[in-house]
């Protein structure tokens, strides 16, 4: 068995629990066609009813699906979604599973990704993942600070921690696979940050400076700053919402420009701008781009998370 097939198993079987006779939504696109059949096969192979469907790839993370697209996701008892943009926070992934569904979404994942990042040790990850997630539920505040310069503050008040441990077992249950995170949208946020990953574009030559002024992103310096800037503003002045705080946990994650594995890396920050709604928050728009902070300082209340990229905090 190849390293595929075991990573796909592991999607199909112990993170989704398929059932004999389980109807299972695999949304790809033109991009993902092949892993897209992988998880045809594993699904088919537990007994399930694989159902795939193929549409053109999205322009930006967090653009909306065609409507049968959003149909056949409604209609879903389970699906999975490897695409190259990110379907997680379109409404056609929150109606479905509001209605019940259980599902994933994979945007950006590599066949090598996947394989590697499956690979980890689910059960330590997962302590990882809860323990950050229920940090951040219980506090107000936390405090972002790297050697490059980023001194983030970010209000919490009456914000929900969420784990992406991939237990997707439960009706209504969904996550990012791979996964290795915890997560949380914030209320409000203040600062500066040096991004060395940036959703869509890759890796800039130079880490890129946002500043956050009041729960939006204000400015972003250089030429990638501005290209990264203009997909948040194509969806709208809310485009530019504080979105997300999250922690990477997986311990097989290394940095590639590909954001999905980039945000898992255990020991860094990510902050997303645009759509909330999905996670907590209020704003819904066909936008949610992560950036990436590395060799981060995290201070959550009164616990520290990160030290210099080290995670520190007790599981």
């Amino acid at each position: 068995m190849s390293e595929l097939e075991r990573a796909t198993e592991t999607v199909v079987g112990p993170c989704l629990g398929v059932q004999p006779g389980e109807d299972v939504v695999i949304v790809v696109d033109t991009t993902t066609e092949a892993i897209g059949d992988a998880l045809r096969r594993a699904v088919t192979a537990v007994g399930g009813e694989p159902v795939v469907t193929v549409m053109e790839p999205r322009a930006v993370d967090g653009e909306e699906p065609p409507a049968a697209v959003a149909a056949a996701l409604a209609a879903a008892r389970v699906f999975v979604a490897p695409t190259s943009r990110s379907l997680s926070h379109t409404r056609a992934r929150k109606a479905a599973s509001e209605a019940g569904a259980r599902g994933a979404t994979l945007p950006g994942v590599t066949e090598d990704m996947l394989a590697r990042l499956m690979a980890t040790d689910f059960p330590l990850m997962a302590a990882r993942s809860r323990a950050v997630a229920d940090l951040l539920t219980g506090a107000s505040e936390a405090r972002v600070t790297c050697p490059r310069g980023s001194d983030f503050r970010v209000d919490l008040s009456g914000r929900e921690g969420i784990a992406d441990d991939g237990a997707l077992r439960e009706p209504g249950a969904f996550g990012n696979l791979p996964c290795g995170e915890g997560f949380i949208s914030p209320l409000s946020g203040e600062g500066t940050l040096y991004a060395t990953t940036l959703a869509t574009l890759g890796l800039p030559e130079e880490p890129v400076r946002l500043t956050v002024e009041d729960g939006r992103l204000a400015d972003a310096s250089g030429e990638w700053g501005a290209r990264w800037t203009a997909l948040l503003d194509g969806a709208g002045a809310d485009g530019r919402n504080l979105a997300e705080l999250g922690v990477g946990t997986n311990e097989r994650a290394t940095l590639t420009g590909l954001i999905l594995e980039d945000e898992k890396m255990l020991g860094t920050v990510h902050v997303a701008f645009g759509a909330s709604a999905g996670i907590g928050g209020t704003v819904a728009v066909p936008v949610h781009l992560d950036c990436l902070i590395e060799d981060a300082t995290l201070d959550v209340g009164g616990t520290r998370v990160l030290d210099a990229g080290r995670f520190v905090l007790a599981t």
